[in-house]
């Protein structure tokens, strides 16, 4: 059994952790309000050129003349995998769960013979993967140093994918993010990119039949590779507010771990004490009967 000053310290280094978890609570609910609000904010937009896209996409058909963002290169044989995590831990299953859509994906790729590659934005997405598919990362990256995540950030990862595409090192690409329902709740999701995909949506056009200048393949010539960015972007926005929202539902969880543990720790002090209190009692009683 240990001693009172081990228990002692014991209790005072939980209620230090307890500290930090309450306070790591707190920053989390702060920033996840903002971050709730931004991913909701990007999501009309974002299904609504999807809208759009798909209408173009549906009128140019598998038509030659079609862009090859949009028809493809003809193979499926080379997947990028681009694994979107958080930069930090300390927010629950978050990055694991991420991490284990994108290998369960490869996976299944490399059983069907296909050739898998993987880019990873975040280093715990890199960290998770890194044992078991580190030979197949093309790249890295970095988004540590940004504060505030915004379009740029997405178009920048957008010009690498797409770079990587036109130079034919890949027939089709997939992001893998967390897409945020509530504080409790972050589904990981995986969307392919390129080829585009886009899903028809009634609409509310009542049915018109509208004209394009100029043509519906020089339209989506020009908006793909938006897309590709939009795409991105709503994964970062989405990516943020699931953190914060698993963080902040980690780190209330481990706060109150921390404050049964303190209760359990001070149950068994008290009894400690209790027991060397007896002891010295027995022994004064011991001696005076001896005398």
């Amino acid at each position: 059994m240990p001693n009172l000053k081990d228990l002692k310290n014991r209790i005072e280094s939980v209620k230090s952790t307890r500290k930090i978890t309450k306070a790591m609570q707190m920053v989390a609910a702060a920033k996840l309000r903002r971050a709730q609000e931004s991913a909701e904010a990007s999501r009309p937009y974002a299904e609504r050129f999807n809208a759009v896209m798909a209408g173009l996409a549906a009128s140019v058909g598998g038509s030659n003349s079609a862009p090859k963002l949009l028809r493809g290169t003809g193979s499926d044989d080379v997947h990028l995998l681009v694994v979107m995590t958080a930069e930090r831990g300390l927010c629950g299953g978050f990055n694991s769960n991420i991490a284990k859509l994108a290998r369960q994906k490869a996976e299944e790729l490399r059983l069907k013979g296909k050739t898998v590659k993987v880019l990873t934005v975040g280093k715990k997405g890199r960290d998770a993967l890194k044992r078991d598919f580190g030979d197949l990362f093309v790249g890295h990256i970095d988004l540590s140093e940004v504060k505030r995540l915004g379009y740029s950030n997405a178009q920048d990862i957008a010009k690498d994918v797409l770079s990587r595409f036109d130079a034919g090192e890949f027939d089709v690409a997939t992001i893998f993010y967390s897409k945020f329902v509530n504080v409790v709740t972050q589904i990981p999701t995986a969307q392919q990119v390129i080829p585009a995909s886009f899903e028809e949506t009634e609409g509310d056009d009542g049915g018109a039949i509208f004209d394009y200048e100029p043509s519906e393949e020089a339209i989506l010539a020009d908006l793909l590779p938006k897309g590709v960015a939009t795409a991105i972007f709503s994964a970062l926005l989405e990516n943020g507010a699931s953190e914060q929202g698993a963080r902040m539902s980690a780190m209330d969880n481990a706060t109150r771990n921390a404050g049964e543990m303190i209760d359990k720790l001070t149950i068994q002090f008290n009894r400690s004490r209790q027991a060397v209190i007896t002891n010295e009692l027995i022994e004064i009683i011991s001696g005076a009967e001896a005398l």
